[in-house]
């Protein structure tokens, strides 16, 4: 399955981050979550990627373009540097599509510019790229499967430190909760599409 990645957003909640690259070129260790993300789904066997590009694109194609294997595999250096010998490689088979999707687009806007870049797949992977998960993704792929439905996403509970409150009709307050253990969830990211949802989006509508 092709793996659609939505990496054109502002980045507004990694302000102080997003201001000099697109967050999700935000490193986590030495290399940056649209990586990790990717790698994911690589280790799941889907390394056919179509990046949609807007925000800061250059950044994200010079990073592929000039990448470095060396920074995360293992190598032999001879002749006093000026000879590596790669023992590992973590891209050398991944396909990746890099399609600018518009500055200001929303996510449904950028999907439908990469429908035909998913060419004849019936169903497809997608992500916000900006969130990272250890769920066993056939799983997840084999509960869509079963399911007949179009869409799918995976929803999980809230580590932040907020609280939620409710009020009664008057605007009375009834109940304060702390996020983590209310009964609140938020998607988190990860969606499997049937080919069709493209009957369901229309030009200008937000994906959720």
């Amino acid at each position: 399955m092709k793996v659609v990645l939505f990496c054109g957003g502002l980045g507004m909640r990694l302000r102080e981050h997003s201001e000099s690259v697109p967050k999700s070129m935000v490193n986590i260790g030495y290399r940056p979550i649209l990586w990790h993300i990717m790698k994911y789904y690589a280790h799941h066997g889907h390394k056919e990627f179509i990046l949609c590009l807007g925000y800061k694109a250059d950044s994200i194609k010079n990073y592929f373009v000039h990448y470095d294997e060396s920074i995360s595999n293992d190598f032999i250096l001879t002749n006093g540097g000026r000879k590596l010998r790669l023992l590992s490689s973590d891209i050398d088979d991944w396909k990746i599509t890099f399609v600018d999707t518009g500055l200001h687009s929303n996510i449904g806007e950028r999907l439908r510019q990469v429908e035909r870049y998913i060419e004849d797949d019936e169903v497809f992977l997608a992500n916000y790229t900006d969130g990272l998960t250890d769920l066993y993704l056939p799983d997840m792929i084999d509960h869509f499967t079963a399911s007949e439905k179009t869409a799918s996403f995976v929803s999980s509970k809230p580590t932040h430190s907020f609280h939620v409150v409710k009020l009664d009709e008057s605007g009375l307050v009834t109940a304060i909760q702390h996020l983590a253990h209310s009964d609140i969830l938020i998607n988190g990211g990860y969606f499997i599409f049937k080919r069709h949802i493209f009957d369901y989006v229309r030009s200008g509508e937000e994906l959720v």
